[in-house]
């Protein structure tokens, strides 16, 4: 990838400030915001905080377009099978209430938003993981007026996907970073089904982690992926001179004294003139106020900053007060390190166990007795709301001044907006829409099936899948199987294209049942390297390819293969050959409509989101008949892919949780990821997966260390030909539970 410059743009940069309550919104507008955006009453990737109503919303934009501000809303979560008819009638409110922008990750709410609510202008959510410029331009294509970039991006990277497409670039300027990149993160739906991707993420990256095993020196334990905030204040010019259209301020969670200071400090920084250090100087101490997370400036200067993560800090918001040396009861004493007041609103971390309890400061004590307030040094004793141990941490997340700062008379008002948000069209819309669903085939939307979505699970007789092999290592292919995989699936990196080359003699008997896979995740400097060798592998005769992210459709569809004829006649011009394509489960296909989407876009097989639960699972497949699918039903499940590599990182060796949980590092594909020591197995519910239509489930090995004779037993299971478990209780992830 050449670094490109972009020139200066004149539209001005937008300031895109968040807010997940009223008194947020109120701030927001006030501090100078030029858009915000919320949640919508359903799906949308903060589901833990509080919901709006509709009345709310049509206040909000009433209020906000009287101020020439924007309000988009955000439905940016994965939706279930039986969440259509809801998110039906949510599009239908929302397009009545004139919005100014939906944004979005599912591709099924795409699909029913584009087709039935053309008047919604569609953002694509930093969710749906737009990492380089294909996957931007395919964005564009699909009718996405704009798209919010992972994370990951470097400047010359953002300047350069600005080069390429026309298409509005967002990207996140301040607040929390995942570690993961965002869409590809199921570690908190692993680890009791509260799925990242739903809104309803428990953050297990925040948690303290210790390294077990033989590995290199340094810290055993410590809070290994806590990322700390983003803060890309001084990089204003260079985000703008990049083509960057709008600055996004992440903390729909946050206070409204928190989202006040942020967006006043942004508007500052924005509206400043060059050299002028001293309003810089302003901005920067507002910031400081906010109370957030120790700072990073990102991926925006370098793909590895070293200033990421602090593994030995907890990563918790707000002014660090001490860590507790002395306890009894709920009374604990510390030396503070920021002045305390009573009324100020503070975190309890505790190290044990990770967890944190946020409470306001009622009462505090000094030798001299009870007081209201002390200075940096002073040693107090402060009463808990339960019992805290020496070594745990204080933070104080708000103050009392700002938390009793008065509502302004210019206010938002729900209540007059109740009968606008309740209009009888709505409803009308909604029905309409779910009658033309209906007709389109899509017959079994969540409340409408028949039977019970067990019943859909029941077959006759024992019934395997037909099954697919994935392995990462192309000498596993010389082994004798007891039973021949139909498919074949190799990732291709250039190891594995290398690894093919020296061995294709070897592998003439596969060759013809070989599925190349694209990696989720492909850098903008790699690539030529994928144009190139797909270009390669199509011409020597490789059609059948997977893709791991939907932005990859444009690298693969209409692959030219030219034709040479003989003697003195002219050449004929490069002829198209189709490929046929396949989706893996990374694509987050979680609803029928989603399903369809993505064959109408261009996929012949598709896999289904491995964390669906089985009820979801078989409303699924029966709400989109006659689209062939597939699961992932083993495998080493990558909890997180992200692009940091830490210097902290020990890779292969394991890691456990404080609960005991066992985990390791690997890099993939360029990548860091993280998956679990306890294999994911659905082999023994072949029978119940072909009942409800799946066609054929994937054995993956590619993560996996395999000992002598387990891919021969694992053959034999996935063949239907029985044999010994290879594992001692697999997980079978959410199938058995339910995905929340």
């Amino acid at each position: 990838m050449k670094t490109l410059v972009t020139e200066k743009s004149n539209q001005p940069l937008e300031l895109l400030a968040p807010a997940g309550t009223l008194e947020a919104f109120e701030a927001a507008v006030a501090a100078g915001a030029d858009a915000i955006y919320i949640g919508a009453p359903t799906l949308n990737a903060r589901a833990l905080a509080k919901h709006f109503v509709m009345a709310e919303i049509a206040a909000m934009v009433d209020y906000a377009h009287r101020h020439g501000v924007k309000v988009y809303v955000a439905m940016n979560s994965l939706m279930k099978e039986e969440d259509i008819p809801t998110a039906t009638h949510t599009l239908a409110a929302l397009e009545h209430l004139g919005v100014d922008a939906l944004i979005l990750q599912d591709l099924g709410l795409y699909r029913l938003a584009r087709k039935y609510f053309p008047n919604l202008r569609l953002h694509a959510s930093t969710l749906l993981a737009g990492h380089n410029s294909v996957a931007v331009r395919q964005f564009s294509k699909m009718g996405f007026q704009r798209v919010v970039l992972s994370r990951e991006m470097t400047l010359p990277e953002i300047a350069y996907i600005h080069q390429q497409n026309k298409v509005e670039l967002e990207v996140f300027i301040h607040g929390a970073l995942c570690f993961s990149y965002s869409g590809l993160c199921l570690f908190s739906s692993y680890q009791g089904g509260k799925s990242g991707l739903r809104g309803r993420c428990v953050q297990p990256c925040r948690r303290r982690y210790t390294w077990s095993g033989k590995g290199k020196g340094g810290a055993q334990s410590g809070y290994l992926f806590s990322m700390n905030d983003l803060a890309g204040i001084d990089l204003i010019p260079q985000l703008r001179e990049a083509g960057v259209t709008s600055l996004k301020i992440e903390g729909r969670m946050r206070s409204a004294s928190y989202v006040g200071a942020v967006t006043a400090a942004y508007r500052l920084a924005i509206d400043a003139q060059p050299g002028d250090r001293k309003t810089l100087a302003v901005a920067h101490e507002r910031l400081r106020e906010a109370m957030g997370r120790r700072s990073t400036s990102g991926y925006f200067t370098t793909p590895q900053p070293v200033d990421a993560i602090s593994p030995q800090h907890s990563g918790n918001i707000g002014l660090f007060l001490g860590r507790i040396e002395s306890s009894r009861g709920k009374s604990a004493r510390l030396v503070l390190k920021e002045p305390l007041r009573g009324g100020d609103r503070l975190r309890l971390h505790q190290e044990k166990s990770g967890e944190r309890l946020a409470f306001t400061l009622k009462e505090m004590r000094s030798e001299g007795g009870e007081i209201d307030q002390a200075a940096v040094g002073a040693g107090v004793t402060i009463e808990l709301p339960e019992n805290a141990t020496p070594g745990d941490s204080l933070y104080k997340v708000d103050s009392c001044e700002r938390r009793a700062e008065g509502m302004k008379d210019d206010q938002v008002r729900p209540e007059l907006f109740r009968k606008e948000a309740d209009d009888p069209a709505i409803r009308k819309k909604m029905h309409l829409v779910l009658d033309s669903l209906r007709a389109e085939g899509f017959a079994s939307l969540a409340g409408e099936i028949e039977s019970p979505p067990a019943a859909l699970a029941v077959g006759k007789g024992a019934r395997v899948l037909r099954w697919w092999l994935k392995v990462g290592d192309f000498s596993l292919l010389r082994k004798h199987l007891p039973a021949s995989p139909e498919r074949i699936v190799v990732t291709l990196t250039p190891e594995s294209l290398s690894q093919f080359k020296h061995q294709r003699r070897r592998l003439e008997d596969v060759l013809g049942r070989l599925v190349w896979a694209l990696p989720p995740i492909i850098l903008e400097k790699d690539l030529s390297f994928y144009r190139r060798t797909i270009a390669e592998l199509t011409r020597s005769g490789f059609v059948e390819w997977q893709v791991g992210h939907i932005g990859q459709l444009s690298l693969l569809q209409s692959e030219p293969v030219r034709r040479v004829s003989k003697g003195k006649k002219k050449k004929r011009p490069p002829r198209r050959r189709r490929l046929s394509i396949n989706g893996d489960y990374t694509l987050n296909i979680l609803n029928s409509l989603a399903l369809r989407c993505v064959t109408e876009l261009g996929i012949g097989k598709a896999q289904c989101s491995i964390e669906s639960d089985h009820d979801n699972l078989a409303a699924l497949v029966a709400g989109a008949k006659g689209v062939e699918t597939g699961l992932t039903i083993y495998g080493a499940i990558p909890l997180f892919i992200a692009r940091l590599k830490a210097g902290h990182f020990q890779y292969d060796r394991p890691f456990l949780s404080p609960k005991g949980e066992g985990f390791m590092l690997k890099e993939a594909w360029g990548q860091t990821v993280a998956v679990a020591d306890q294999v994911f197995s659905l082999l023994g519910k072949q029978s119940e997966l072909a009942g409800m239509g799946i066609r054929y489930g994937v054995v993956d090995v590619s993560l996996l260390r395999l000992r002598k004779g387990d891919l021969e037993q694992l053959a034999g299971l996935a063949a239907g030909k029985g044999g010994k478990p290879l594992r001692q209780r697999p997980s079978t992830f959410n199938y058995l539970g339910t995905l929340r």
